[in-house]
C-alpha cells in the first residue's frame, strides 16, 4: 500500500457533520480523507434543500442551505485533507497495529488509524404515494433544488413533517395557490413553522388523503378527500415530502451492532469498534436530538477522542481556536 494511502482519520460523509470533523480533524493536525457517494458535498441539504432557509444553527437568524453548506467547506478547508466524491467506502477490517484497512468502491484500499462515521441516513431513496405508482410527470416531485420553478404555480403539498412544512412556507410568497395535504390533523414538524404556515394563508387540509391522479386536457389534477369532502384540486407542481427510505450499505457487515439504520455509540461517540466513530443522524444514544447543530458537537467530540486515542500523550481537550494565528 503506497504511503500516500496512509492516514490518521477518514470521515465518511461529507455533510454538515463531516464537513465540520474534516475542520476538526485539521485543528488537531490529523492527517484527514473524506467521503462521500454524492457528486457534490453538503449531503441532505445539497441533494434536497440547498434554497431552503435553515433557523437552528447558532449564530444565524436564518441562513439558507447551500450557503451553509458554502461556509462549512471554506471552513473545513483552512487546512488541508483529501476529498473523495462520487466514491462510497464499502469495507472495513481492523489490522495488526491499531489500524483498519478501508476499501472503496473504486477499488482502492487506505489505512486509517480511526474512522468518524457521518453517514446521515444513509442511501435515501424518497417515499411516493401509492396512489401515483406509475405516474410519469415532470410536476410530481420529492423535493425543490430551485425555489423558481413554484414562481406562479399551483402547489400541492403531501406531508406531515418539517419539509412539507417548509416547502409550503417557501411556497407561498411565491405560488399562485398552495394547498397542503395530510393525513393526520396534527403535523409533526417544529410547532412554530406549523403555525406560521395556518397563520400564512396556505390551505391546509388534515386529515385529508391524496386518492388520485388524473390528466384531463394537458391539466393535472390530485383527487384529494378532507372529512366528508372530494374534490378535483388542479396542480402545476406537485411536491411528495414523505421521508425517505434509509439504507447503510455495506456498513451493516462492518460489526457495528447498527439497529436499523441507527449505529449506538457512547458518551465519546466511540462505537463498539474501538476508534471508530458515529455522528450526526446516524448516530443513536439515549437523549440524541436530530439537529445540525447537535452534529456538530458530536463531530468535536468525536475527534478530539479519536485525537487522543491515536497519541496518549495528547490531551482530549483542544485547546483554544483563538490562539490560532
Amino acid at each position: 500500500m503506497s504511503l500516500d494511502n496512509y492516514y490518521d482519520v477518514a470521515i465518511i460523509g461529507a455533510g454538515p457533520a463531516g464537513l465540520y470533523a474534516a475542520y476538526y480533524a485539521g485543528f488537531r493536525d490529523l492527517r484527514t480523507i473524506v467521503f462521500d457517494g454524492l457528486p457534490q458535498v453538503g449531503g441532505q441539504i445539497s441533494t434536497m434543500y440547498p434554497e431552503k432557509l435553515i433557523h437552528d444553527v447558532a449564530g444565524f437568524a436564518s441562513i439558507r442551505g447551500a450557503d451553509l453548506v458554502d461556509g462549512l467547506l471554506s471552513q473545513s478547508q483552512r487546512q488541508p485533507y483529501d476529498l473523495h466524491l462520487s466514491e462510497n467506502a464499502i469495507d472495513l477490517t481492523e489490522v495488526e497495529g491499531g489500524a483498519y484497512d478501508l476499501k472503496t468502491d473504486r477499488g482502492v484500499e487506505y489505512r486509517v488509524k480511526s474512522v468518524v462515521i457521518a453517514a446521515g441516513l444513509g442511501k435515501c431513496d424518497p417515499r411516493s404515494l401509492p396512489e401515483l405508482d406509475g405516474v410519469q410527470s415532470s410536476n410530481v416531485v420529492h423535493f425543490v433544488p430551485d425555489l423558481s420553478i413554484l414562481d406562479g404555480a399551483e402547489v400541492v403539498i403531501a406531508g406531515g413533517g418539517d419539509s412539507a412544512v417548509d416547502w409550503a412556507l417557501a411556497a407561498q410568497s411565491r405560488a399562485r395557490s398552495v394547498t397542503v395535504v395530510h393525513r393526520r390533523n396534527r403535523f409533526r414538524a417544529h410547532e412554530q413553522s406549523v403555525n406560521e404556515m395556518y397563520e400564512s394563508g396556505v390551505r391546509v387540509v388534515a386529515p385529508g388523503h391524496v386518492k388520485a391522479y388524473r390528466k384531463d386536457s394537458g391539466k393535472e389534477y390530485l383527487t384529494i378527500a378532507g372529512g366528508k369532502t372530494i374534490e378535483d384540486v388542479p396542480f402545476t407542481k406537485f411536491i411528495m415530502a414523505l421521508g425517505f427510505r434509509s439504507d447503510l450499505g455495506s456498513m451493516t457487515d462492518w460489526g457495528l451492532n447498527i439497529d436499523g439504520f441507527r449505529i449506538p455509540v457512547k458518551p465519546d461517540m466511540e462505537t463498539c469498534l474501538p476508534r471508530v466513530f458515529a455522528i450526526g443522524d446516524v448516530s443513536e444514544y439515549p437523549g440524541k436530538v436530530r439537529l445540525i447543530s447537535v452534529g456538530f458537537s458530536e463531530a468535536a467530540i468525536a475527534v478530539n477522542h479519536a485525537a487522543a486515542a491515536m497519541n496518549p500523550d495528547q490531551s482530549v481537550l483542544p485547546g483554544h481556536s483563538t490562539n490560532e494565528v
